[in-house]
């Protein structure tokens, strides 16, 4: 089986891009076959690949690939968690979908439109930009109606109290592309963006232990990878700063979800990341997002409450400015029975009649 590494830019590592096709369709099996393949990419010096995409041309006729992102934990090679997404690794399963021939070569103007199957989003990959082993895209999250604010908070309220290390805690859970929990940094005595970028393990272990929290009162496992958590106040130069944790450790800059999550928060009104954004008079137009590894801004198209749709809902949500470099391809051997399958089915079908 071949196996396909790709990096989205602003990502913790590489994305591993596996044929969704070629792998069992039975979780069980499933993980087993990607076990094998972590321990072969750790032995290869890959350990710190801890994202992975399963994709195949879709058979809907409304989109063009089906994604399943897969987040490999640390800690043992059997460890996964399917909850969630990714948007880096679904643009990184594009470009490596392309090169592979599983998707028409890229080129400026070309729209890729991804099924997500681990929460059913869809999501459009404009290319902007396409080199021999980059692409630059804008990514539109698309709603297939629109989808009432309530709806877009698991815990039913704008903001929840959480109590972690004997401490009680406001933080807004939100739902858009991924589940977020947005906490204003100054209610964790961080006062300015400056003190965000620069805390060390102390605010990461409170963060981490929030999210530990919020993952039990959704009924998630408190050791997986979701729900997401960022920490957020106003930006020193406007809009919104915002330091989020990953697997492991602190982010590099802020998953794409993460953006887009944040973005829709910030036009929910009532949340953490509203009450921000309205301090820093950051409008009601694209928010800019300063996070260590850079800058963003998310657009979040919204029908406001008073409106023809009640309670206001969430329409489409954008991000330009995404760069993805393909890494390679390599021999995946310890499922290369997988290949040599397909190969006697082929030479199969070639003898028959």
């Amino acid at each position: 089986m071949i196996g396909h590494l790709a990096h989205a830019a602003g990502a913790p590592c590489p994305t591993f891009v596996l044929d969704a096709a070629r792998l069992p369709r039975e979780e069980t099996a499933l993980l087993g076959h990607l076990t094998e393949a972590r321990r072969y990419l750790t032995s290869a010096g890959g350990a710190h690949v801890l994202k992975i995409a399963l994709v195949e041309p879709s058979a809907h006729p409304m989109f063009d690939l089906d994604y399943r992102f897969v987040q490999a934990l640390p800690g043992a090679p059997d460890r996964f968690d399917l909850r969630g997404s990714c948007g880096h690794s679904a643009l990184a399963s594009v470009v490596a979908a392309a090169r592979s021939g599983m998707l028409p070569r890229l080129v400026p103007g070309a729209r890729v439109r991804v099924r997500v199957r681990n929460n059913g989003d869809s999501v459009v990959c404009e290319v902007d930009r396409a080199e021999r082993d980059e692409a630059g895209f804008t990514v539109t999250f698309v709603q297939p109606r629109p989808v009432p604010f309530t709806e877009l908070l698991p815990t039913g309220s704008t903001r929840t109290v959480l109590r972690a290390d004997g401490r009680r805690v406001e933080v807004s859970m939100v739902a858009s592309a991924n589940t977020y929990v947005f906490v204003d940094a100054r209610s964790l005595q961080v006062p300015d963006e400056a003190a965000l970028f620069t805390a060390g393990g102390d605010l990461l272990r409170r963060l981490e232990s929030l999210r530990a929290a919020a993952a039990e009162l959704l009924g998630w496992p408190p050791g997986g990878a979701f729900p997401k958590i960022a920490a957020v106040l106003p930006g020193a130069g406007g809009g919104i700063a915002a330091r989020a944790l990953t697997v492991p450790g602190w982010h590099p800059a802020l998953a794409l979800t993460g953006a887009v999550c944040l973005g829709t928060a910030a036009r929910v009104p009532g949340t953490v990341p509203w009450r921000i954004t309205r301090e820093a008079d950051a409008g009601d137009g694209p928010l800019d997002i300063t996070t260590p590894g850079g800058r963003t801004a998310v657009t979040a198209v919204v029908s406001l409450p008073g409106t023809a749709d009640g309670d206001g809902s969430l329409l489409w949500s954008s991000v330009a400015g995404k760069h993805v470099t393909f890494q390679g391809s390599f021999a995946l051997a310890p499922l290369s029975h997988l290949q040599f399958e397909e190969v006697a089915q082929c030479l199969a079908l070639s003898g028959a009649g």
